[in-house]
C-alpha cells in the first residue's frame, strides 16, 4: 500500500458548514444506520449489556477501537486522500466478512443519500468505481468533503455514529430508559473529541498512518449474529 499524504494544513471550512455537520450526523439522515446495532444486539443476547452501565462500557470500547478506525478513514477521505486506497485500507482493517458486507451496504446507502444532498464529482467517481458500495467511513468522509466539512468534522461524525447506534439499539432491545442512554453518550463526549482529534491528526500523515485498532469480540459476534435466523437488527 502506498503512503500517499494529504496537503499540509486544515481544509477550508465553507460558509454554513456547521449546519451541514448537523445534517450529516443526524440519525434521521436516510443512510440506513437505524437498522444496525453496531454489535449491541449480540452483546445483549450474550448478557454483556444488561443496563446503562454495561452500555457505557460497551460504547467506550467500541469508540476506542472500531470508532477510532472508522474516524481515521473518514478523516482521510475528507482531507482528500485517494478514496480507492482508503477503501482498500478499510478492507484490511475489517477482518470479519459479515462486517465488510455491512460496511459496503451502508456505504452504498449513504452514497445514494449524499449524492442527492451534496452533488459531487468525487462522490460520482467513487460510486462508479465501487458500484456495490465502498466502505461506509470512506463514503462518509467524501460526503463531508462535498458538504464543505473538514477532516475533524468527518471524524466527529464517525465517532458519534460508533456509539449512538448501539445506544439507540439498546433502548429498543432492553426497553432501556432513553434518558439514561443519552446520558451515556453525553458522558462520553470528551472521549469522542479526543478520538476524533487523534484520527484527524493521523490523516495528515497519510493512509499508512491511519489507526487500525481492532475489536476481535465484535468481529466474532458479528459472524455469529449474521447467521441468526431471527434478529431485530441487520448487524
Amino acid at each position: 500500500m502506498s503512503s500517499s499524504r494529504a496537503p499540509d494544513g486544515p481544509a477550508p471550512r465553507a460558509a454554513g458548514s456547521r449546519a451541514a455537520l448537523l445534517v450529516l450526523a443526524d440519525g434521521r439522515f436516510p443512510a440506513g444506520g437505524h437498522a444496525h446495532s453496531g454489535g449491541a444486539e449480540a452483546a445483549v443476547k450474550a448478557g454483556r449489556i444488561k443496563d446503562h452501565r454495561d452500555l457505557a462500557a460497551f460504547c467506550r470500547g467500541r469508540l476506542h477501537t472500531a470508532g477510532l478506525t472508522a474516524a481515521g478513514l473518514a478523516a482521510g477521505a475528507a482531507l482528500g486522500l485517494d478514496p480507492l486506497e482508503l477503501d482498500e485500507a478499510a478492507d484490511a482493517r475489517t477482518p470479519s466478512p459479515a462486517l465488510r458486507t455491512t460496511a459496503r451496504k451502508l456505504g452504498r446507502q449513504l452514497m445514494r443519500a449524499a449524492r442527492i444532498t451534496w452533488p459531487s464529482a468525487e462522490l460520482d467517481a467513487l460510486a462508479a468505481a465501487r458500484p456495490r458500495g465502498a466502505h461506509q467511513p470512506v463514503v462518509l468522509g467524501l460526503a463531508a468533503r462535498a458538504a464543505g466539512l473538514g477532516p475533524e468534522d468527518a471524524a466527529h461524525c464517525a465517532v458519534y455514529e460508533s456509539v449512538s447506534g448501539p445506544a439507540t439499539a439498546v433502548v429498543r432491545l432492553l426497553s432501556l430508559d432513553p434518558f439514561q442512554a443519552t446520558g451515556v453518550l453525553a458522558r462520553l463526549a470528551p472521549e469522542m473529541d479526543q478520538v476524533a482529534a487523534r484520527a484527524a491528526e493521523a490523516a495528515y500523515r497519510g493512509v499508512d498512518a491511519l489507526p487500525a485498532a481492532s475489536a476481535p469480540l465484535l468481529d466474532i459476534t458479528a459472524e455469529a449474529h449474521a447467521a441468526w435466523p431471527v434478529r431485530l437488527f441487520a448487524s
